[in-house]
């Protein structure tokens, strides 16, 4: 039989989260939550699309916003308040184009004690008003220890409405499992947003099993999407 449980089940659940066939779900926290943010730069596509720069992110700076109070979390496009060409076409300004690609990863991350398991990550989209110049996925990844290589299971936010996405973990206690949400598309100037859209997801209260069972800690070393 599968046993199934969920991060906030805490230690009793979770002290067995490494056995075979079992399901941990997890869901969209509240700020609480050990939330990472990671940045992805490319060049635009018709400048031939390639990886530019990645690096950790403050999570507004990705253009997160968590409400507690009223349970969402809240996505927008990328600013960038640079007026440099490297950043802008012609550069930064009202009405100014971006001249990058961004994407804004921001996710939790637990090394050991998720291996050999089904992780399952399922929530509710509240709104997604996203022009067709930037995609929201939901995600679940299962790095190596030295986050060369990965499996991934990455869903389109479309519309409102549920979603859930799992994936099968590899049974190493040394490899890296990240859940959350990223979205891609042209940076845009701090006055322009509105009209490119967001998605809103609503949140739940933070579960205490990360943090009674200390599940590997997170990661100080994260890498690009592939």
């Amino acid at each position: 039989m599968k046993h199934i449980c969920t991060l906030i089940a805490a230690s009793a659940c979770l002290a067995t989260a490494a056995q075979a066939g079992t399901t941990v779900n997890v869901g969209i926290d509240q700020s609480d939550a050990p939330w990472l943010a990671f940045m992805n730069v490319f060049e635009l596509p018709e400048n031939g699309g390639g990886f530019v720069f990645g690096s950790p992110w403050g999570i507004p700076d990705l253009n997160a916003s968590f409400d507690d109070g009223a349970n969402t979390l809240t996505m927008s496009p990328n600013t960038i308040g640079d007026p440099d060409p490297f950043w802008y076409q012609g550069g930064g300004g009202p009405g100014a184009p971006g001249n990058k690609s961004m994407e804004a990863n921001l996710y939790q991350e637990v090394t050991g004690g998720l291996e050999g398991t089904t992780v399952m990550f399922s929530g509710t989209v509240l709104s997604n008003s996203f022009t067709d110049a930037h995609v929201a996925k939901v995600f679940i990844r299962d790095f190596a220890a030295d986050y060369s290589s990965s499996v991934d299971m990455f869903a389109d936010i479309d519309a409102a409405g549920n979603f859930s996405i799992s994936l099968d973990t590899i049974n190493d206690a040394a490899r890296h499992v990240q859940w959350g949400i990223q979205v891609r598309g042209v940076n845009v100037w701090v006055t322009d947003v509105d009209p490119f859209g967001n998605v809103v997801l609503q949140t739940v209260p933070s579960p205490a099993g990360l943090a009674l069972l200390g599940l590997g800690g997170l990661a100080a070393r994260r890498r690009r999407t592939a």
